[in-house]
């Protein structure tokens, strides 16, 4: 158990302001980038950080410690980012018909040399530019860290899809990257 988290948690439960803001200010940044990452939109990541903190400060009276604050924090925003995607998905579905490029084959080709030139500005454009299950799945496994069980269990899909989608992932962001480079 954490103390000082216990004791934020505490202080942001009473209505002090200013832990709140001192919570904000920790912890932001972190799930603003992560939220970027899986929903590949600014607009988007700034509405969904802004319901992360507003469930944190409904929720804080019931946090335990039995976890960092920035785990906890972590987790909501995952859950925040996973259930709009869901939604999104459901909505684009319905618009669009089914369509699914899942079944067309991905040409195997030998991996390109992508030069240590290619900047972070670079990734982070390719990455907003992978198909939604393709990014999300890769986000979670390649950037967070999650193991495919992980990823599968929080997408609702199974091990070898969140290994196939990472594997696209990886494949088109390469194709992306080197495309990029020349």
């Amino acid at each position: 158990m954490n103390s000082p988290d216990l004791e934020l948690a505490r202080r942001c439960g009473q209505g002090d302001m200013a832990a709140f803001e001192e919570l904000y200010r920790a912890h932001a940044p972190r799930l603003y980038t992560l939220m970027l990452r899986m929903t590949g939109s600014e607009a988007d990541a700034e509405d969904l950080l802004q319901e992360v903190f507003l469930q944190a400060h409904r929720k804080l009276g019931g946090f335990r410690g039995e976890s960092s604050l920035g785990t906890w924090l972590y987790r909501l925003a995952v859950n925040q980012c996973l259930d709009f995607l869901r939604g999104r998905q459901a909505r684009m579905a319905r618009a669009t018909g089914s369509y699914d490029d899942d079944d067309v084959a991905e040409p195997v080709a030998p991996a390109p040399v992508i030069p240590a030139a290619i900047s972070r500005v670079d990734l982070e454009r390719a990455i907003a530019r992978l198909p939604h299950g393709c990014r999300t799945a890769f986000v979670l496994h390649d950037v967070e860290g999650f193991a495919h069980h992980e990823v599968a269990a929080m997408l609702g899909i199974s091990e070898g899809t969140s290994k196939s989608q990472v594997h696209k992932a990886r494949f088109r962001l390469r194709s992306m990257l080197s495309a990029a480079v020349r």
